[in-house]
């Protein structure tokens, strides 16, 4: 009898039904899921970046599994945020989806104003920042990784949004604590940890990598472990709150996270195999607390005895 389990899950301002959002990147931009997934049981439904104009993202191949995960080089691809807000955001609120609108830009400039345009839209409940791909040689290095550069697109971004602004993290860095705090003194509301770890495949009949872009981002179980130490490094030291990113596919691994100090978490791999993977996450982490004793899913959170 899950229903006797508190199952919401607070970040700062927003408050979600559960603890479980669909990951950018992994859920397209819901609609896709719909005939498939209730979108409105999904804690919310982070989608897939978003750009001033469309992208088409990088040349096949671009996907490949790997043990334990999978290594993407999709680059980003999207339909333009006005695209977005037109034809997919209207059809998202009328299912009861929550909405959080992940977003990129080359400057921060570009960062900024592809906020904007998003900022206060109906059915959107926070913004998610992402200069932590790993898929994007355009920036010249993943932004995510230089404390200066993030704090500074934070910052102009900050000045032109009024909705919860999330960063989004790189975990291909020597300290996060360091990228987590300088997001956290520009005014970022909530920091989600991990984004991919930089990975390469290769194909050693033709000696070429299996990824035309050469590498890509790893996602999948192989990363939980990295996920989780950087999501408690986090949480130890910034005071905003950390959204838990990493090789989730179950309810047990979610509470790990919140464990770990996470006040939710995003499931993106699981997808791929298991469409109602964040329902079904979400579904095992209440039957957790019933079978333990616990009234809330939230008395989890920061529970970690070293």
């Amino acid at each position: 009898m899950t229903e006797a389990v508190d199952t919401r899950a607070t970040i700062g301002t927003v408050t979600l039904p559960n603890a479980v959002i669909a990951a950018s990147g992994t859920f397209g931009y819901g609609l896709e899921f719909a005939g498939l997934v209730d979108l409105a049981a999904v804690g919310a439904i982070a989608v897939k970046g978003l750009s001033l104009v469309a992208y088409a993202g990088k040349p096949p191949p671009r996907l490949v599994e790997s043990p334990a995960g999978m290594l993407n080089a999709i680059g980003l691809q999207n339909v333009g945020v006005e695209a977005f807000l037109r034809d997919r955001l209207p059809r998202l609120a009328g299912l009861g989806a929550r909405v959080v609108a992940n977003f990129w830009g080359d400057s921060p400039e570009e960062f900024a104003e592809c906020a904007a345009r998003l900022d206060g839209a109906p059915g959107l409940v926070a913004l998610e920042l992402n200069a932590a791909s790993p898929n994007r040689p355009e920036w010249g290095g993943i932004i995510a990784a230089d404390p200066t550069m993030l704090a500074t697109i934070v910052r102009v971004v900050r000045r032109r949004v009024r909705l919860p602004l999330w960063v989004k993290l790189s975990p291909n860095v020597t300290d996060i604590t360091t990228l987590g705090r300088a997001a956290e003194g520009e005014g970022a509301d909530a920091l989600c940890a991990i984004n991919t770890l930089r990975g390469l495949a290769v194909d050693v009949t033709t000696r070429r990598p299996r990824l035309r872009s050469v590498t890509g981002g790893l996602s999948g179980p192989a990363i939980k472990p990295v996920a989780l130490a950087m999501v408690w490094a986090l949480a130890r030291n910034v005071r905003i709150p950390v959204v838990g990113i990493g090789g989730i596919r179950s309810g047990e691994d979610a509470l790990e996270f919140l464990c770990c100090g996470a006040r939710a978490v995003q499931v993106g791999t699981a997808t791929f195999y298991d469409p109602r993977a964040p329902v079904r996450v979400a579904t095992e982490m209440a039957a957790w607390c019933v079978r333990h004793g616990v009234g809330a899913v939230t008395d989890v959170v920061g529970t970690l005895t070293p």
